[in-house]
């Protein structure tokens, strides 16, 4: 029984990880770089407005520190759980 209790937690935390960085992704690429766009288009770097720059880079840079926050976020629940390789 409790075999399955810390499984069932490992993947709760796994996908609550998952979640929350689909989330932010979602955000930064749809919501900055389409939805709000044109609220952002006064605002300039590197001679780009900052909603084209996130449809262009930003996401793109948001993804990549995800990617690594996510391994190092999975490494400690790999460790907390027992897990790990």
């Amino acid at each position: 029984m409790a075999d399955t209790t810390s499984a069932n937690s490992y993947w709760a935390a796994n996908v609550r990880i998952i979640l929350i960085s689909i989330v932010i992704w979602f955000a930064c690429s749809f919501g900055l770089g389409i939805l709000l766009r044109p609220a952002l288009s006064g605002i300039h770097i590197g001679g780009a407005d900052l909603g084209f720059w996130f449809a262009q880079n930003g996401a793109i840079y948001v993804f990549l520190i995800l990617i690594f926050v996510y391994a190092k976020l999975m490494n400690k629940v790999d460790r907390d759980h027992g897990v790990e390789e």
